[in-house]
């Protein structure tokens, strides 16, 4: 069903499921325009509820609590796409979800996502289901080495991701990425011999206008996104193609809201859509510094029905996350004058964890 071209005036409450950074920093961007916000979340000492006017401490299977916060709130997004289905089901009777919950739906399962995407006329990687080790077996017949086996449904930042070289054995990859995730079916993907990996931020307003951010170029480290440079290091051709490429997903699915786009770019030019993200994206941090509107001012702009910003550059950006115990670096990123804190406020210091970013700007030249 598509979504209706609702408005709402500075003054309403937006409810976000989650209290996560990405809820933080979309909080954060909604206050200046005049809204409040409402966080939903389990966990009392998540980042968006430092910064929110109001927040429901609850599980997400919480029926009451749910029901509460909807009778609270004007309109409600996300902030991570792996909200429970039920969650959506109890929202979605009672308040408007944008983007509607069968995008999070689709982008909950890699291999619907997958399918959607080819079916929109849209390129990916090559992929096979594998439910067993001995499918994984077959599907690495097809398909050839070597490959990626993803769990179908959760995971992120490399959980329950096994990559697969020429002479790793099916069964100890099974095991290794069914292990991390109960009751896991997984996808294998073909190798994808890219040169680089980008990603394009759209936002896509209930009434079809659409804005496209610069392409950007992600570094990751472990798995997790370290750095992102801003404008990719593409031609200019490459770089429009990405966008249209975004432009197509969005409107394809009919989201109002925000979408991370990551594609890969072969050696010849070609772009591959690799995964989905409804909200605002990690990689489109750089954004808060180097573009007018930032993906999170974007993502409240589109959610509440007001027109959307530009996403013109300003400047060229190479957003960089602070993982783990970088985060005590901070004074040393405050002395920088082309750099921008940014921290979270969480409490708890691990291995890998975002921490925060910084984001370092230059003039708008070539690289």
């Amino acid at each position: 069903m598509a979504d209706t071209p609702a408005r709402f005036a500075p003054g309403a409450t937006i409810g976000i499921l989650g209290g996560g950074q990405l809820g933080r920093m979309t909080a954060l961007a909604a206050a200046p325009l005049g809204y409040r916000c409402h966080i939903f979340c389990p966990d009392a000492e998540s980042p968006a509820t430092q910064v929110c006017d109001r927040a429901t401490i609850a599980a997400y299977d919480d029926g009451d609590a749910l029901r509460r916060f909807a009778d609270s709130v004007d309109l409600v997004t996300y902030e991570f796409e792996n909200v429970p289905a039920d969650t959506a089901s109890v929202l979605q009777d009672r308040v408007l979800l944008r983007p509607r919950p069968d995008i999070l739906a689709i982008c909950q399962d890699r291999l619907r996502e997958k399918a959607t995407l080819n079916d929109l006329g849209i390129a990916t990687a090559p992929y096979a289901e594998a439910r067993t080790a001995e499918e994984l077996a077959r599907a690495l017949e097809r398909l050839g080495r070597p490959a990626v086996l993803k769990s179908v449904r959760m995971g992120y930042d490399g959980k329950g991701q096994v990559a697969i070289a020429r002479d790793t054995d099916p069964a100890a990859a099974w095991a290794e990425m069914a292990g991390s995730i109960p009751g896991a079916v997984g996808i294998v993907e073909g190798w994808v011999p890219f040169e680089r990996e980008i990603s394009v931020v759209v936002a896509r307003g209930a009434e079809g206008a659409m804005v496209t951010y610069d392409p950007g170029e992600n570094l990751h480290t472990n798995h997790i996104l370290h750095r992102t440079t801003a404008p990719a290091r593409i031609p200019e051709t490459t770089a429009e193609t990405a966008r249209i490429t975004a432009r197509r997903v969005a409107e394809g699915l009919d989201l109002v809201g925000v979408m991370g786009v990551e594609m890969f770019v072969t050696s010849e030019g070609t772009v591959l859509v690799n995964e989905l993200a409804p909200r605002p994206h990690n990689s489109g941090h750089w954004t808060i510094d180097g573009c007018p509107v930032s993906q999170f001012e974007q993502h409240v702009r589109s959610v509440a029905g007001l027109p959307l910003g530009s996403a013109e550059r300003h400047s060229n950006a190479v957003m960089t996350n602070l993982l783990g115990e970088e985060v005590h670096g901070w004074r040393t990123v405050l002395a920088e004058p082309r750099a921008r804190l940014h921290l979270y406020g969480k409490q708890t210091v691990k291995p890998g964890r975002k921490m925060g970013h910084v984001t370092r700007l230059f003039p708008r030249t070539a690289w």
